[in-house]
């Protein structure tokens, strides 16, 4: 008998899980963490469906010296005791700590946060999925052989195979589709269109 694959959703943070600051402004303590509407409760969904949980962040503030460690294991504590409520937890945290002009492998669009997550908690990237609210998060699943699916309204210059307004929203179909999404072929250019 087969090994059923282990598989993951590896999740943007802010604008997936928590309300996006403004631009060029970053979550700098526990307080400024606000979730967004049903996006616990998405990430429970998933978990319960079998998905390993990860988050995989690029987290710039982090090279401007305006966010340092401490302030992302305080969030991170934050994100657990919330998800905890659900019967939930996040298995690991991933973040990109680079400038964009650093040409990193880390930052997304780069898969190298997600391959990383992917060998740290084996987990099969052809029946995983990265969700987030970017076009850099939809080419780093891309990059990766995974599934992807974003949160929000889709730019003319990617093609997520599943849009929807929300993680909540996100969560339903993806575990919806897990029946009709092969989990041996490779990646294909299939959409669905959430409400």
């Amino acid at each position: 008998m087969d090994r059923v694959s282990r598989r993951a959703a590896f999740l943007d943070r802010d604008g997936t899980l928590n309300k996006r600051p403004p631009e060029h402004r970053y979550v700098t303590s526990p307080t400024e963490f606000a979730w967004l509407p049903g996006a616990a409760r998405g990430a429970a969904r998933l978990a319960a469906a079998g998905y390993v949980l990860a988050v995989a962040s690029n987290q710039r503030g982090l090279s401007l010296g305006l966010v340092d460690e401490g302030v992302l294991r305080a969030l991170e504590a934050v994100i657990q005791r919330d998800l905890a409520e659900h019967s939930c937890a996040i298995a690991a945290f991933s973040y990109c700590p680079h400038d964009e002009r650093a040409r990193c492998g880390c930052r997304k669009p780069r898969p190298g946060m997600i391959l990383r997550l992917a060998r740290e908690l084996d987990v099969d990237l052809r029946c995983s999925w990265v969700i987030g609210d970017s076009e850099s998060d939809v080419l780093a699943g891309n990059a990766a052989g995974c599934r992807t699916a974003l949160v929000g309204t889709a730019p003319a210059s990617c093609d997520p195979d599943l849009v929807a307004p929300s993680l909540d929203a996100v969560s339903e179909l993806v575990v919806r589709a897990n029946g009709r999404l092969s989990r041996r072929l490779p990646r294909t250019p299939r959409r669905a269109r959430g409400r």
